[in-house]
């Protein structure tokens, strides 16, 4: 059993009553029992930047059916909890009937937080509009409110606008997108905006707010400001990584986004990191990133931006913490379990195998903590105490 906090790997029982961790260790029984022998147990993993809708929309976001965008979640929750993936943050796009449905065990997959759309100021990757057509609203769901604000004021309406909407976690978007072309480096929320978002957030009901950040000085802003975590982080700077510590802003830096695919997987033309001539550039500041936020005591937790990557290879980004990331085997393992589970507030709840935690478990073929083709050494999934995969 794989003792996340440690990194230690020790033998042990564990002991499941309904939905918990009864008891974990030597010598221990119950009324049935798994041999895991030869295998390893590990926590149920959280993906704490995923997209579970955006599959389908993705390549078709004029033409489908409203209703086709919720149902395409079906089956990429199902590949994730597969996976042994038991808890994700949508990062946009699912909406709270989404997160109801698994709940409810309408459909099998990971427990879901929601933050709905990406807001951002007007001209920002939140704000879909053309020449041609002016405002384009591609979702046309009242569930997915307009994300689009300006001003302080305003930054607060659409957090409200959010939150009434079943809103878990607020997202912004703070600089523009690799994906989109440019824009990388803008700072397009100003320190009072984010100020303001921040703070409403925090007053509705204690949300955290997570920005899309490739540059240093969006993310650095979002860090004094008080943001929960930032994402993708690519062009970070000791400055940045410095205020983010010192705020106990987590890093989620979603490296599938930019790093190579492992050898014999086929290149998607739509990945981010593929796109324009900077792809090793992109690749190498991304891991530089990285190795220096994890210098500096910042907190890093696992996020896939998938489908930017297709939701089936979401445990290589495990491999990408642990080698490119520098994080190691253990830390990478700690990233996605018990670092995103404090991440996401949940820690008390899941993210290690311990006595009165979920039983979100995941069997691994072999006891060793290679994190090389994971997703082929995954022989058991269980959720909530229930085997599921």
């Amino acid at each position: 059993m794989l003792d996340v906090a440690s990194g230690a790997v020790a033998r042990a029982d564990v002991v499941v009553a309904g939905d918990r961790v009864a008891a974990v260790g030597a010598g221990l029984d119950g009324d049935e029992a798994v041999d895991c022998a030869g295998q390893l147990v590990v926590p149920g993993f959280i993906d704490c930047h995923t997209h579970v809708t955006l599959a389908a929309s993705r390549d078709e976001p004029f033409t489908l059916p409203r209703s086709a965008r919720v149902l395409s979640a079906v089956p990429v929750l199902r590949t994730l909890l597969g996976l042994g993936v038991t808890t994700v943050r949508d990062a946009w796009g699912a909406d709270a009937g989404t997160r109801l449905a698994v709940r409810r065990g309408w459909v099998e997959g990971p427990d879901i937080l929601v933050s709905l759309r990406q807001v951002s100021t007007t001209g920002g990757i939140g704000d879909h509009w053309s020449p041609r057509l002016g405002p384009v609203d591609f979702f046309g769901d009242p569930a997915l409110p307009d994300p689009v604000f300006d001003g302080a004021d305003g930054a607060r309406a659409v957090v409200r606008r959010m939150v009434r909407a079943g809103a878990d976690w607020i997202k912004v978007a703070a600089t523009g997108s690799m994906a989109a072309g440019g824009g990388v480096t803008d700072r397009r929320i100003t320190p009072a905006e984010m100020a303001a978002l921040v703070d409403e957030a925090e007053r509705q009901g204690g949300r955290g707010v997570m920005v899309h950040a490739h540059g240093a000085r969006a993310a650095e802003e979002a860090a004094r400001a008080g943001a929960r975590s930032v994402e993708h982080g690519v062009f970070l700077d000791e400055a940045a990584v410095a205020a983010m510590a010192e705020a106990g802003t987590w890093l989620v830096p979603t490296l599938s986004v930019t790093q190579p695919r492992p050898p014999g997987q086929e290149a998607d033309p739509g990945a981010e990191f593929e796109a324009g001539d900077d792809v090793e550039a992109h690749a190498a500041a991304h891991r530089a990133s990285v190795r220096l936020a994890a210098e500096a005591g910042v907190r890093i937790a696992m996020g896939t931006d998938s489908p930017v990557r297709p939701h089936g290879e979401a445990l290589s980004e495990i491999a990408h913490l642990a080698g490119p990331g520098g994080l190691g085997a253990a830390g990478a393992f700690r990233a996605a379990t018990l670092e995103a589970a404090r991440l996401l507030g949940l820690a008390d709840d899941r993210g290690e195998i311990a006595a009165g935690k979920r039983a979100d478990l995941v069997l691994l073929d072999g006891e060793g903590l290679d994190t090389a083709g994971l997703a082929g050494r995954v022989r058991g999934v269980w959720r909530d105490g229930r085997r599921v995969a």
